[in-house]
């Protein structure tokens, strides 16, 4: 059931938001060089390697590693690609891994290839087992100021708590945070700071 309501809501998605990203997609052609779409190698389920589509806010030739990894990550980040991020458009092309069935509405966060810590832990918990989200309770219990361990917790609380009235309260106030911007720690700092302070 779950998967037949992810693959006609994202289908209707897809189709309601058209226009704006059709012009999204135009908008990161005539702002920097590169493809719109940025495929990032991700753990899904069971651990099975899956490509995951974002809209690019990233220079290319950026290393394949989380943002709050990489040195001096501000002078990576476009200009447009900040304010799709803090908005989270960015994951809007999240919607075709929906329909091709990698991904969820709700889940854990899919991690990167490489994030070695991260996946061992949910291994162990049990969390590997179901389809990674768009979102997910971690993502609105604190997204990037999480700590490994407590974003494993709240993955495993929703491994066994899943329903679909519990789905459904996990985008309503998915959306209040995306409204609020609340927890996105990269691209608001990014926001904030004057051009000359980024190019230092």
């Amino acid at each position: 059931m779950k998967r037949a309501l992810d693959f006609g809501l994202a289908l209707c998605a897809l189709s309601a938001f058209a226009i704006p990203i059709s012009l999204i997609a135009v908008l990161i052609r005539l702002t920097s060089p590169g493809p719109v779409l940025y495929w990032s190698r991700r753990i899904g389920k069971d651990n099975h390697v899956f490509w995951m589509a974002k809209f690019r806010t990233m220079r290319t030739g950026t290393p394949q590693l989380a943002t709050h990894l990489l040195k001096d990550s501000q002078n990576w980040i476009t200009p447009l690609g900040r304010i799709l991020r803090v908005t989270s458009l960015d994951e809007v092309p999240q919607l075709l891994n929906i329909i091709l069935g990698n991904m969820s509405f709700v889940g854990p966060r899919p991690a990167l290839f490489n994030q070695d810590d991260l996946i061992a832990q949910r291994t162990a918990y049990g969390v590997h087992e179901i389809l990674p989200g768009l979102t997910g309770w971690a993502q609105i219990n604190g997204r990037d100021e999480l700590e490994i361990g407590d974003k494993v917790a709240f993955d495993e609380y929703y491994l066994k708590h899943q329903s679909l009235l519990f789905d459904v309260q996990i985008l309503a106030l998915t959306f209040v945070k995306v409204l609020r911007r609340d927890g996105i720690k990269q691209a608001g700092e990014a926001l904030k700071q004057s051009p000359t302070k980024q190019a230092a």
